[in-house]
């Protein structure tokens, strides 16, 4: 993008600000991982989480900041929900349907399907988290989630996110359009 994703506009906040609203939906504090862009990134953001991770390695790809997040939770912690900046498409419903399927099964993994596998946003049990952990490299956890059969949620929104200047002006778009 040439310069700090978190911080594109959306509304009267930043894409961070809309993925902080969208991961109170879920219920429980809510963690941002940051790397690169840091402090910047936190001191411009409006909306403020219950705490801020900093992924030393987020040079070597999302693992590192999946990792760093699951890492600073806490022994009591059943599972995790992962929520991505770069999605905001995503319908309150459809976080909504997400978190209650967690309560309904907190074991049982959670992802959006994307295209009949699994993605963000998800939700993890913590039964998986040392295969998380062994993660390395720019992936996430679909592979995780796919063996262990996530349950797959369609969730408005969730195919589309923000990867480039191109998708930035689609996106912008669309949400300028929503009521």
């Amino acid at each position: 993008m040439g310069r700090a994703k978190a911080l594109l506009p959306v509304g009267s906040g930043t894409l961070l600000d809309h993925a902080i609203g969208q991961a109170r939906q879920l219920g429980g504090p809510v963690t941002v991982v940051v790397g690169g862009w840091y402090p910047l990134v936190r001191y411009r953001c409006r909306s403020q989480p219950s705490a801020w991770v900093v992924a030393r390695d987020w040079p070597k790809g999302m693992s590192a900041s999946l990792k760093s997040g699951v890492a600073s939770l806490g022994q009591g912690v059943k599972g995790v929900f992962v929520v991505l900046l770069d999605q905001p498409l995503i319908s309150s419903d459809s976080m909504l349907a997400l978190a209650e399927m967690a309560r309904m099964n907190p074991s049982q993994p959670a992802a959006a399907d994307l295209q009949g596998k699994p993605g963000a946003p998800a939700y993890i049990p913590r039964r998986l988290w040392l295969e998380i952990m062994a993660l390395e490299g720019d992936r996430g956890a679909a592979a995780v989630l796919a063996r262990h059969g996530a349950t797959r949620l369609a969730m408005i929104g969730a195919g589309k996110d923000v990867d480039s200047p191109e998708d930035w002006r689609r996106i912008s778009g669309e949400l300028a359009e929503q009521p």
